[in-house]
């Protein structure tokens, strides 16, 4: 019976341990991110508590070893905290980032299914009734899925020329089915061409602007995309004169993943502002940085 002690005390004494380290770097950590006035205070209060109730001279101790260790080894573990927390933080955007990379990369994989179906429609029916304009569709479609099929491939990556021939062939497209109540403008310097601009987002503007602006407009209307380079971004902006939008109004399930996107991708580096030009129709524009 007595031989036995032994081994059933060492579990208990390892758990004790355990425990007292896990109470010590508590206690460590703790000591290392309140402030100085905080502690000075804390210290002060545990003083006279145990002057009144007689706890003896080993409560000063403890408050002086407690200064002491927050002078010598405070700031140095303050710093390792905040770096542990930074490189959290980071890990869970990169994750954030990663998940919403092969989201996009999926939606992109469709191309939209009801577009596609649409214009093989709008093929099929142009075949028995203008075939010279059937085969410049087709070619306008094929131009589409050329433009498109290199970025799902890149998993959402793109150049800001490839997202211009993207939104060009998606008009000419558009400008098909639409006939004289769709014009369009693309203008933008040919050294902007091979810099980097995430997919799809210029296209979802272009999108916008069709669906909210000009279709519900009985003679339709014009849409105008430019591009500039700023200081330290490159601005797309994308202009109609259609109907206009309603800027109290909830914003649409397209305008809301452009949102969400730029704030995984860039932080607050990057924005999607919309106004509502004093002519009419709307003006959003796209704020990248380089």
């Amino acid at each position: 019976m007595n031989s036995d002690k032994p081994n059933q005390l060492l579990p208990l004494i390892l758990q004790a341990i355990d425990t007292s380290k896990i109470l010590w770097w508590k206690f460590f950590d703790w000591l290392a991110v309140i402030s100085w006035s905080y502690l000075v205070f804390i210290s002060f209060v545990v003083l006279i508590i145990a002057a009144t109730l007689g706890l003896g001279s080993w409560v000063p101790f403890c408050v002086f070893s407690s200064i002491l260790i927050k002078s010598l080894a405070g700031g140095k573990r303050r710093a390792d905290i905040a770096a542990n927390a930074a490189a959290v933080r980071a890990n869970m955007e990169a994750l954030e980032r990663r998940a919403l990379e092969a989201e996009m990369a999926s939606l992109q994989a469709q191309i939209e299914p009801h577009f596609l179906f649409n214009t093989l429609a709008l093929i099929g029916q142009l075949i028995e009734t203008d075939p010279e304009q059937a085969s410049v569709v087709h070619a306008h479609l094929i131009k589409y899925l050329r433009a498109a099929l290199p970025q799902i491939r890149e998993q959402g990556g793109g150049k800001l020329g490839q997202q211009m021939d993207l939104c060009r062939a998606y008009l000419n497209i558009m400008q098909a089915r639409m006939q004289e109540r769709l014009s369009y403008d693309i203008d933008y310097p040919a050294e902007l061409q091979q810099l980097p601009f995430p997919s799809m987002m210029i296209q979802t503007l272009v999108e916008n602007a069709i669906k909210h602006g000009l279709e519900p407009k009985t003679d339709g209307g014009h849409i105008q995309i430019s591009a500039r380079k700023g200081e330290s971004e490159i601005i797309v902006e994308v202009c109609d004169n259609g109907m206009g939008i309603d800027l109290q109004a909830e914003e649409g399930i397209g305008l809301k993943n452009i949102r969400e996107r730029l704030k995984v991708l860039y932080g607050f580096r990057a924005s999607l502002n919309i106004e509502v030009p004093k002519l009419g129709g709307a003006q959003m524009s796209l704020h990248i940085p380089v």
